[in-house]
């Protein structure tokens, strides 16, 4: 089976392709596609294509609809990089706390003179920043890298806010327990002396903040966004830092309107962008590849529904992909009659405009079954293993 890499992916995750998976640059034949932040919006579905892993989690730059309707899972990477996101965040913080590139500027700029540690004395209250000892973090989306930061700010004397309407208990129980919960962030944003921003860019969260959470939050707190740069409106942002309503922005997504504000401390896009990261990505990418390729179970999927699955007992697995529409299963059900005593084992489950099907069948399968299967509107795809 082929797999094409449309970025750079680390050489540890294809490592982990077993000897059934060839490395191909073949890019529309191959059946599996690795990307990382490749747009891939114009890129041609080749007629094999079954999967694509995005090595990082998120997945603005693939066309997920698209895919969908073609019956193409697509698969991110969550917490794969968390904890190289976190790392930058706290250096975030603390950059804008304590104005260090403030500092380090006026090293460079006085770096001739040859009295720089006399002149140091009198230059150096310009760049008196505060501790973050007692302040108070507020961070937004409580997921993988969310968590991590509201433990880590914790761990370091911060009192942490966080604010998660769709919080899992089991990423709840991961919290540190001094961590308050609170989902209404009108009561948060007055006392937010930072506020961190985890979120995926949705029609719901598109410049979500704006003049009017600039006009709720603390003045002079410091605003870090690490997830999408849409999350927040330019030209509001640009007004509440001129009116230092907004102390510093601080973001890993600087676009060209933001890359040229006073008082804001921008990273080149460097989040999940260590050794670390992009090996944990490329690795968990490649099993969620295998998983779905040798088993037909989904794990982390952004468009079809996730699904745990046993290992195949019978002599063959049949994967349906389809459009989540109550006519699809009826339609299975009667082209089935002719083998429905062979099937002796089936899932079923929905995920918003998708549907996933598997059925263990003991016996060979007709190929007209499979072109009947294909012929049904709604169903995008079907595999046999």
């Amino acid at each position: 089976m082929k797999v094409s890499c449309l970025n750079k992916i680390s050489q540890f995750g294809l490592n982990t392709f077993n000897k059934n998976y060839e490395i191909s640059e073949d890019i529309i034949n191959s059946e599996l596609l690795m990307v990382r932040s490749f747009n891939m919006h114009e890129v041609e579905i080749g007629p094999n294509l079954i999967a694509v892993a995005r090595a990082g989690a998120g997945v603005n730059n693939i066309p997920l609809e698209k895919m969908g309707d073609a019956g193409v899972v697509v698969f991110n990477t969550p917490g794969a990089n968390a904890n190289g996101v976190k790392e930058l965040v706290i250096a975030g913080m603390l950059m804008a706390a304590r104005d260090l590139i403030g500092g380090n500027n006026w090293i460079k700029n006085n770096r001739d003179d040859v009295n720089i540690l006399k002149t140091i004395e009198k230059a150096k209250s310009a760049f008196a920043g505060t501790e973050i000892l007692g302040k108070t973090m507020l961070v937004v989306g409580l997921g993988a890298i969310g968590g991590k930061v509201a433990n880590a700010c914790d761990c370091l004397g911060l009192k942490v806010i966080g604010y998660d309407p769709y919080l899992s208990d089991e990423a709840k129980a991961l919290l540190n327990p001094g961590i308050e919960i609170n989902n209404n962030l009108e009561e948060s944003y007055p006392i937010a002396d930072f506020i961190s921003l985890h979120i995926p860019l949705l029609d719901t969260t598109k410049e979500m903040f704006d003049k009017t959470i600039f006009g709720q939050v603390k003045p002079g707190v410091v605003l870090l966004n690490f997830s999408r740069d849409q999350l927040v409106n330019d030209s509001d942002l640009k007004v509440a830092l001129e009116a230092k309503t907004v102390g510093k922005y601080v973001t890993d997504f600087p676009n060209h309107f933001v890359a040229n504000l006073e008082n804001v401390i921008a990273f080149p896009h460097l989040g999940a962008s260590t050794e670390e990261s992009e090996d944990n990505c490329a690795i968990m990418a490649a099993k969620q590849l295998m998983a779905f390729v040798e088993k037909g179970e989904i794990i982390n999927s952004v468009n079809y529904p996730n699904v745990k699955l046993d290992s195949c007992e019978a002599k063959q697995r049949m994967i349906i992909l389809a459009n989540n529409q109550p006519s699809i299963a009826r339609e299975i059900a009667k082209i089935f009659l002719s083998i429905d005593d062979l099937v002796k084992a089936k899932v079923s489950k929905v995920r918003d405009n998708y549907a996933f099907y598997a059925f263990d069948i003991d016996g060979d399968i007709d190929k007209a079954i499979i072109n009947a299967l294909e012929k049904v509107d709604g169903i995008n795809k079907v595999r046999v293993i």
